[in-house]
């Protein structure tokens, strides 16, 4: 980045949100290299890398260097509070440090290695997330309606607070009827949290468990919903998934393990010859 872009990007977005376009930023490519980094790993390319591994055997997880990037990124941004393209620059680093250990999120959350697992795609929601709301705030939307703009003092407060309460009021209804991408936008677009809230819910959310157990037709509303919503965007999901991160191939983590082998049953013999033996034994340390 030079100065003359760093100069047109705090023209146009300001420098908060050049900052956190260099984030994103960050996040996006180092997500996208890390995944295409991995499939070639898994698919045992000759000419590639292979994985981080110590002389006894241990793996290092590539969010191992994540969070090495963001400590050493956020001790630089507080001990010296940089300003323009070392802000920017320090951001992109920081954003690159998250998306390291936001891939593997979900083995943070499991403390299992579930990176090719179905269980695994969380990590995917979770960049998602992260590169969604840098983009929003970018593109000028306040989170839960956070903006005072044309107004001050006490009044600002009362209108932010308000705001903030009602927005994440239909965000948390969202959240409980199942909806959960719908309830994370609506936290930076309201109207999309207000229709998310009023419509039906997930028939498997807690709110249709507690709501819907005798209203019958609501439950099967909600169930025609989301066969629907499965047989629609939600397939194109999949391949949208598949795409950039990679197809599952290893199995669930949540298959049990096998249980251990039990015991077998002594015979009638064996049981019989049992106290005969400890009483032979008993007879020759006497």
């Amino acid at each position: 980045m030079t100065l003359a872009a760093q100069a047109v990007g705090e023209g146009f977005l300001g420098p908060t949100r050049a900052s956190v376009a260099a984030f994103t930023l960050g996040l996006l490519v180092t997500f996208l290299a890390v995944r295409i980094n991995t499939r070639l790993i898994r698919a045992k390319v000759t000419w590639w890398f292979h994985d981080i591994e110590s002389e006894g055997g241990l793996h290092v997880h590539h969010m191992v260097i994540g969070v090495v990037l963001m400590v050493v990124t956020g001790l630089v941004l507080i001990a010296t509070s940089p300003e323009g393209l070392w802000l920017q620059l320090c951001a992109m680093v920081f954003g690159a440090g998250v998306a390291l250990t936001l891939d593997e999120f979900a083995l943070i959350l499991r403390l299992q290695d579930v990176y090719w697992t179905a269980e695994g795609r969380l990590s995917v929601d979770a960049v998602i997330v992260a590169v969604s709301a840098g983009l929003l705030i970018v593109l000028g939307f306040h989170p839960a309606g956070t903006s005072s703009a044309g107004l001050a003092g006490s009044a600002a407060a009362a209108v932010v607070v308000s705001t903030i309460a009602v927005n994440l009021c239909f965000a948390v209804v969202c959240l409980m009827k199942g909806k959960y991408w719908t309830g994370f936008f609506g936290i930076f677009v309201p109207i999309l949290g207000i229709i998310g809230a009023i419509r039906v819910a997930r028939p498997t959310s807690p709110w249709a468990h507690r709501r819907y157990g005798k209203k019958p037709k609501r439950l099967a509303k909600a169930q025609r919903r989301e066969a629907h919503v499965n047989a629609t965007w939600r397939a194109w999901r999949e391949a949208f998934f598949d795409l950039i991160a990679g197809k599952p191939h290893m199995p669930s983590a949540a298959v049990a393990q096998p249980a251990e082998p039990s015991q077998q049953p002594q015979s009638a013999d064996a049981a019989e010859a049992a106290p005969e033996s400890a009483a032979a034994e008993r007879a020759g340390e006497s």
